[in-house]
């Protein structure tokens, strides 16, 4: 389901008091998003935002995520702000990290300062810490949101075609079982990311890909000059093997439509980035127990 409004939106703090537009510039308009209806149902706040309903200048427009690659910081500090809007927590509380193409996991409670949770490495991050908002930035990558229905833990997962081959989906699950000590009832949803239309690689990569799920072969498309890749149904069979039985695909090729989506493969390095991110909710059946996460060094990217 695509929810892409351009209307005002107050937002809103943890305690939920109304929260002043921390810019001007086109102040009360909302961010864009998807969503997937199987987390709607369980009850988890996500999106897995757009590049539209933003501030950011070209060749950034309008809501990008990323402080690396140009843009203004201003800009992309109201940009979070209208995501907290969306997701309905404190922009204080969206995390992502400086992502490296691996399977590195952190784990955040919500005390750890967003700024020094940015300049950590890692493609996952993890949360069992109600209101905390975990986040993968994306232009191309497959962003998987995880959660637990049981236990309202959640993670996020950046999943390029590098961690796609070391497997970053199996890593999410693994994360979000050892924070919860249980099975649980995961759902997962793998949002929009280029596609096998657009996905185009060398013999050696396709190789790689072909190997690191049951899938196989079946995944690529040798019928062209090149081989094209389908990572969709890689990573859904990465996520079946890992125990998953529910999963949601949230479809858009971000290379095809550039009115939707940043793309890095079309646009190059100096674009925006989305962000795919995934709220962390209470246990409705028990209380919720205070977890000691790892704690965060201050590393730079």
């Amino acid at each position: 389901m695509t929810l892409d409004l351009a209307r005002p939106v107050a937002a809103k703090n943890a305690d939920g008091t109304t929260r002043a537009p921390r810019s001007g510039i086109l102040a009360g308009v909302r961010a864009s998003q998807l969503t997937s209806a199987l987390f709607s149902n369980a009850g988890f706040a996500h999106a897995f935002f757009t590049r539209k309903g933003g501030v950011s200048k070209p060749p950034f427009d309008t809501l990008n995520f990323a402080y690396s690659t140009g843009d203004e910081r201003a800009s992309v500090e109201e940009n979070v702000a209208r995501a907290g809007a969306v997701l309905g927590v404190d922009p204080s509380r969206i995390y992502y990290l400086h992502q490296v193409h691996g399977v590195g996991v952190q784990v955040l409670d919500g005390s750890a300062a967003r700024e020094a949770v940015r300049r950590l490495s890692g493609d996952v991050t993890a949360s069992s810490t109600a209101g905390v908002a975990c986040g993968v930035q994306t232009a191309d990558c497959v962003p998987v949101l995880l959660a637990d229905r049981e236990s309202g833990a959640v993670a996020a997962v950046h999943s390029g075609w590098k961690g796609t081959v070391a497997n970053a989906a199996r890593a999410g699950v693994a994360a979000l079982r050892a924070l919860t000590g249980r099975e649980g009832s995961l759902v997962a949803a793998v949002g929009p990311h280029i596609e096998p239309c657009c996905f185009e690689v060398g013999h050696d990569v396709a190789e790689q890909l072909a190997a690191c799920s049951l899938a196989g072969g079946d995944v690529i498309d040798v019928s062209r000059n090149k081989p094209h890749v389908d990572l969709r149904r890689i990573v859904e069979a990465q996520l079946r093997e890992a125990g998953v039985r529910e999963v949601d695909h949230v479809r858009g090729c971000t290379h095809c439509d550039a009115e939707r989506f940043h793309s890095y493969r079309r646009d190059g390095k100096v674009g925006g980035r989305m962000l795919a991110a995934v709220v962390a909710r209470e246990n409705a059946s028990e209380p919720r127990i205070e977890r000691i996460c790892q704690p965060i060094s201050d590393s730079r990217d």
